[in-house]
């Protein structure tokens, strides 16, 4: 009778652990090596493809991953559309008029369903698409963590909230890292994805025209060229984050920093007589220092809130829910 009981209750506790750790699974990097296991060069060879029509793009499908880990966790929902249940996140402030490359993934996903139909997440897929992008334009790389499900929502509201703004001070943004469990140095770290990509001219105007004591004269005067004082002209004329090489991921974003040619506000408040400005002036100097943290935010952030077990679902199209 009493082994009995223990044997049903050994079979009790097994099963619950397993349900436990089914809603509770752990992102890894071999998630996909039986159900997908071409999932990563066919990754791979899409963003190749990509990024070889277009340089600009693999800074887009990096921004895109930042822009859903950022808000509610790396879910897939900065790639939903707006439905009638809900206002998405593709017109929130940080995205509207910038957000690209959402047809690329569209087409990964494509690809990556012919292989293993109904198998990897749009969520992995960003994930994925990010490493691939950074490592195409020469950018360190490492292994990425699988294993996320889809978000059946999205929403605007925490989007214009949880993206920090390119006005943002250096205390607002080691606030909002830290509230996601990134440190300072992640948040320098991170912030050297700015070596590629480009910003429109809403987004540094006011700190070319009013910011003179903290940007350098000469820089303030090339970037002025494409980007008029008047609100509403040119607004979305475009000026590379890093003038040097804008398609290059290297360390020159930092040595601009230290130069006062942050185009951001929020770039040069990583160098601007604050506690970061140790870290920037060292990745200014050292490039495989950067390289290396770079790599481990990345991984870090990766880690943020992900949807994982029974949680979430496998969208179909990474547009729109199931």
């Amino acid at each position: 009778m009493a082994n009995s009981f223990c044997s049903r209750l050994t079979i009790c506790f097994a099963l619950f652990v397993l349900i436990l750790g089914s809603a509770n699974a752990q992102l890894s990097t071999n998630f996909y090596s039986s159900s997908c296991p071409k999932l990563f060069s066919t990754v791979k060879s899409s963003v190749q493809s990509a990024i070889s029509k277009e340089a600009r793009m693999g800074a887009s499908l990096l921004r895109l991953f930042f822009h859903d880990c950022f808000v509610n966790g790396c879910d897939g929902s900065v790639l939903l559309d707006d439905t009638s249940s809900f206002t998405g996140e593709k017109n929130a402030n940080p995205n509207r008029n910038s957000a690209r490359g959402f047809d690329v993934i569209d087409n990964i996903k494509s690809a990556v369903e012919a292989a293993c139909p109904g198998v990897v997440s749009c969520a992995d897929i960003l994930a994925i698409s990010a490493r691939d992008s950074v490592v195409s334009l020469g950018g360190p790389t490492w292994n990425v963590k699988v294993g996320r499900r889809d978000a059946k929502t999205a929403s605007q509201s925490a989007a214009n909230t949880g993206i920090p703004a390119p006005t943002s001070s250096l205390s607002q943004l080691t606030s909002r890292f830290s509230a996601l469990g990134l440190s300072s140095k992640d948040l320098v770290a991170l912030s050297g994805a700015h070596t590629i990509g480009q910003a429109r001219c809403t987004s540094f105007r006011a700190r070319i025209y009013n910011e003179t004591s903290t940007i350098e004269s000469s820089f303030a005067t090339s970037r002025k060229s494409n980007c008029p004082s008047t609100s509403g002209s040119g607004d979305n004329n475009l000026a590379p984050l890093d003038l040097q090489t804008p398609t290059s991921f290297d360390n020159n974003y930092f040595k601009n920093l230290v130069q006062n040619k942050g185009l951001l506000h929020s770039d040069q408040q990583l160098f601007n007589g604050g506690s970061t400005d140790s870290t920037v002036r060292g990745y200014s100097t050292n490039p495989s220092s950067f390289s290396s943290d770079f790599a481990s935010a990345m991984v870090k952030m990766g880690d943020i809130s992900p949807l994982t077990g029974s949680n979430g679902e496998i969208r179909k199209n990474c547009r729109k829910t199931n």
